[in-house]
Order: C-alpha cells, then sequence, then structure tokens
C-alpha cells in the first residue's frame, strides 16, 4: 500500500470537499459520486455501466486506474477502485488545464521508465514490479536520482487519488469521522414523548448522548 500511515486531516477534508463539489453534477459517472450529493437527485442515481474518459486515452485512463488502485487499495475495505477515482481524476484533468501538461507527460515518464527497466509499459507489469517500479517514487527514503520527474507526477497523482476518494460517498464514509458524517435527514431526539428528557436513567442519559 503505497499510502500507508497517511491520513487525512478535517481542515484539508473541507478544502477538498469544495474543490470537489463541481464534479456532482456529471452525468457521466458510473462509479465515482459525491459524498455530500443530494438524496433523491435523479441524475446522481441514473449512471451509464461504462465511463467514457473525458481527457485520457484509454491506455492512459487504465494507468491511472491502476495507480489510484495501489495508492488505496482494497485491502478488506473499499478502495479507489470500487469508489471510482480514476473516472473523478478524469473529470478533474479535463476540467483543469494546469495539471493537464504535468499528468500527460507524467505517465509518459511512467511508462517510458516502465520499458527502460522492464521492457514493458506499466500496466503490463506484474503487480510486484510495478510496486518495486514505484517504490523510490513514492517513499522520500527510496528516492534515487534521475526520477524527479517520476517523483512530481506521483506526488500529483497521489493528491488527486486521496481527493477523489474522500469525496466519494465510499470514502466518506472510511472516515468515520463524527463531525463528518452525512445523514439523508436531521436525525430526530428517540424520545419524541418526554422532550424534556424528565426521569430518564443513566442509560437513557447515556443512550440520548449519543442518540439524541
Amino acid at each position: 500500500m503505497i499510502m500507508a500511515g497517511q491520513g487525512i486531516q478535517r481542515r484539508e477534508m473541507l478544502r477538498i470537499l469544495s474543490m470537489a463539489a463541481v464534479a456532482a453534477g456529471f452525468p457521466g459517472f458510473s462509479r465515482w459520486s459525491f459524498a455530500c450529493g443530494h438524496v433523491g437527485n435523479a441524475t446522481s442515481q441514473i449512471k451509464p455501466s461504462v465511463y467514457d474518459p473525458q481527457f485520457f486515452t484509454r491506455p492512459e485512463y487504465a494507468l491511472v486506474e491502476r495507480l489510484a488502485e495501489m495508492i488505496i487499495p482494497s485491502d478488506g475495505t473499499p478502495g479507489a477502485k470500487e469508489a471510482g477515482v480514476a473516472e473523478f481524476i478524469d473529470f478533474m484533468v479535463t476540467s483543469d488545464p494546469e495539471v493537464q501538461y504535468g499528468f500527460r507527460t507524467g505517465i509518459t515518464w511512467l511508462n517510458a521508465h516502465s520499458e527502460r527497466l522492464h521492457g514493458k509499459p506499466f500496466t503490463k507489469l506484474a503487480a510486484e514490479q510495478q510496486m518495486v517500479l514505484l517504490e523510490p517514487l513514492g517513499f522520500k527514503d527510496k528516492a534515487r536520482l534521475g526520477e524527479e520527474d517520476g517523483q512530481r507526477f506521483f506526488r500529483l497523482m497521489r493528491q488527486y487519488t486521496v481527493m477523489g476518494f474522500y469525496t466519494s460517498e465510499i470514502g466518506f464514509k472510511e472516515l468515520d469521522n463524527p463531525a463528518l458524517k452525512f445523514y439523508a435527514e436531521s436525525p430526530s431526539c428517540p424520545h419524541k414523548g418526554n422532550p424534556e428528557h424528565r426521569n430518564l436513567s443513566s442509560n437513557d442519559e447515556r443512550s440520548f448522548i449519543t442518540e439524541g
């Protein structure tokens, strides 16, 4: 797992939520859906069966999807693949010309690097080879001279993967932070017949603190 041990702070979560909100109305996503999308919105419920990349070519998109999967894998819980993070990245790169050059040249560099070392493009490598190739790009203590372009690309890829995952419904649930929980409607007090909470037992009081 390339991102082992890396968390996300509440302030950063709010920042990337605001950045991702622009993608919420895009009807082309097959898997990615905005964590704070409106419940009952028909456009968010009817999705195409297959995502059609807007910026990346099909081979480029496959590489982006594989990298996202390696950054946030499905190791007992849903990961980037299930959340449709590659779809989000493609949409965001399409919408932001400033990052298009970094992504396209980064993909070209990674494939050329893979060809030099193994004679194959990155997506054709075995999973173990992919991991070994990425480690010097993803970890500072393993960085090697001459691979700075790849390190910059991997940082960019990791940033957008984190953004796409934690602004998706799947990733938002994985945070499990009460302050960030999303409710379809405001939860009501369970003691509707006793609005002043008189004569509650200690157990009832504890229940009110957690549920009311």
